[in-house]
């Protein structure tokens, strides 16, 4: 059985600590992992995905696919798929965007409410659990051992 192992466990103070933040985790994010975006509404996902995007060279606007369910990204001849299934009824809404595809593709893949995706989303290489603290946030970062 795989297990995440945390090797990150710290306080947020605000926006722009979580957008610095997220440079921080380029060195985790090579080759084409799949990364658990978690945490409550409000708790920072997308704004960390901003922060990753940005860190990489994305210069564009950033929007959370909740409707969508998937906003692709190509950055410094990298991809990157941001998706968002807070939407999602039933995981076989998936098919419709071709998810199973996706996830084997030569790509960085971030997912929000990855639990609304059960049975469809395997282990992720790396798991940021985030979720409100004070006036900040707390974000935990997980490893696949």
């Amino acid at each position: 059985m795989t297990e995440l192992q945390t090797v990150e466990d710290r306080h947020l103070a605000d926006e722009q600590a979580t957008l610095t933040f997220a440079e921080s985790l380029l060195p985790l994010l090579e080759g084409a992992p799949l990364v658990f975006l978690e945490g409550q509404l409000g708790a920072g996902k997308t704004t960390l995905v901003r922060g990753i995007l940005r860190a990489l060279g994305h210069e564009g606007s950033v929007k959370s696919p909740t409707y969508t369910l998937l906003e692709p990204y190509e950055v410094a001849g990298r991809t990157v798929y941001h998706f968002d299934l807070y939407r999602i009824g039933d995981s076989e809404e998936l098919d419709f965007i071709g998810f199973d595809e996706l996830l084997d593709a030569d790509a960085l893949k971030l997912i929000e409410w990855p639990e609304r995706g059960a049975g469809r989303v395997p282990v992720p290489d790396v798991r940021i659990r985030l979720s409100l603290e004070g006036e900040g946030r707390r974000v935990e970062v997980s490893v696949k051992s």
